[in-house]
């Protein structure tokens, strides 16, 4: 069965849908098991990220699509609706395209890279990835490698984290006055945060589940380091609010921004909600003097930044195209190995038995030069048997295509050319 790629993404699907689809880190190992003991599945791998869920295996898409539908109890007729899926070298192709973040909002962007490995890693720890999978995703990490090395791809400053900075400095005339509560303290935060430094912001707050996990990142951009539940003790003085976390449920909620504004005197508040589910409730943005952003309305932003990454692109897929069609060229090879080594030993068999035939006879004393005439004939006459009979079968059935493959098989010249030189002579 070769191998399927089925998903959903920032194209394909809303944020209501993909965040009801999503797979919290916690959960994954479980989700693994449970999947490949319903589906019957040896291999599975699943990526789920703020953009996209998606879930490589060999295993049938209906069956797949059921499932996921079942686990996440969401409609399977609404996944129907704006699920994808691609089989073999499609697949492999869009595997490398996603890794190489050709297919991202952001095109180009470099962490998708790294939770591909992650979500790799993970499979492989759960017992989830077999010899197919592991030489995919290998060549994805080769290729994903080679499109870095050899194209523009990344080479602007695009990504999420980018676009939320570049929006806030639309609001605000003068980032450096404001002060930065950042919820989460992972890759995407910290990349907010760097980019906030770079626009002159020094006053960064970073609130995480774990104290430790913020201080480290703190640390790093000269910050403070809240625990989530201290956030609606630190939430008036945050002029900027941007969120990513693996929550599953809302960090922020209605009455607790409400009670911030209050304290604030109604001065605005900016909020960026890049966490897929999300971090905000939507309700927030209801409210008089918050102006709340989700991953999906950063969509304009970062279109203006990806123009000077299309050319880059095109190299990328040509990069792409000729490592999928590589990749199922060397794995149909591997599939003739098992053939090639049963032909061998058919043919050695034949040989082995007409040596032995030829050496009983000439201990009885018959003549070595008819003998070796008669072993020469017997050998032909067994090893061309097979092709002989499939050569005048296609003939006698005016397959042309079969024929086309049984010359070329056994090392006869193509069709064309005899028709050619009779025609010719």
């Amino acid at each position: 069965m070769p191998i399927l790629a089925l998903g959903i993404n920032h194209d394909s699907a809303p944020i209501e849908v993909r965040e009801r689809v999503a797979f919290a880190p916690e959960v994954m190992p479980g989700a693994l098991a449970e999947a490949r003991r319903a589906l019957r599945c040896p291999e599975l791998a699943i990526l789920s990220t703020c953009n996209r869920t998606e879930i490589y295996g060999e295993v049938e898409r209906e069956q797949l699509l059921e499932w996921l539908a079942a686990y996440h109890r969401v409609p399977q007729e609404q996944l129907e609706g704006c699920c994808y899926s691609y089989s073999g070298e499609a697949a492999v192709r869009h595997m490398m395209r996603v890794a190489c973040g050709l297919d991202s909002l952001v095109l180009g962007e470099p962490q998708i890279l790294g939770q591909i490995k992650s979500a790799y890693a993970v499979a492989r720890e759960s017992g989830s990835v077999g010899s197919l999978l592991h030489s995919v995703f290998q060549q994805v990490f080769a290729v994903a490698k080679k499109v870095r090395t050899e194209t523009a791809i990344g080479e602007n400053p695009v990504s999420v984290a980018y676009a939320a900075v570049s929006l806030a400095s639309r609001i605000f005339t003068d980032l450096k006055q404001q002060t930065a509560l950042l919820i989460g303290a992972g890759e995407t935060i910290e990349l907010v945060a760097r980019h906030l430094l770079e626009q002159g912001v020094r006053q960064l707050v970073v609130a995480n589940r774990t104290l430790q996990r913020a201080q480290q990142l703190a640390e790093n951009f000269g910050a403070e380091a809240i625990l989530l539940a201290d956030i609606p003790e630190h939430l008036p003085r945050a002029d900027i609010v941007i969120s990513s976390t693996a929550s599953q449920l809302p960090i922020l909620g209605k009455g607790a921004v409400e009670s911030a504004l209050k304290q604030r005197r109604h001065r605005p508040v900016f909020m960026v909600d890049i966490a897929v589910p999300r971090d905000i409730e939507p309700q927030v943005g209801q409210l008089d003097d918050v102006y709340l952003y989700t991953v999906d309305d950063l969509r304009g932003v970062i279109d203006e930044g990806m123009r000077s990454r299309e050319k880059a692109a095109r190299a990328a897929d040509a990069i792409v195209d000729a490592a999928a069609i590589e990749f199922m060229r060397e794995r149909r090879s591997l599939g003739a190995v098992d053939s090639i080594r049963s032909y061998r030993q058919r043919a050695q068999e034949i040989g082995s038995a007409e040596l032995e035939r030829a050496l009983v006879q000439l201990d009885k004393g018959e003549d070595p030069r008819r003998l070796l005439e008669q072993l020469t004939r017997a050998l032909t006459n067994k090893l061309i048997h097979a092709p002989t009979v499939s050569l005048k079968r296609a003939t006698a059935e005016g397959d042309l295509e079969r024929l086309r493959i049984a010359r070329e098989i056994v090392g006869l010249e193509p069709l064309a050319d005899i028709a050619l030189e009779k025609k010719d002579g």
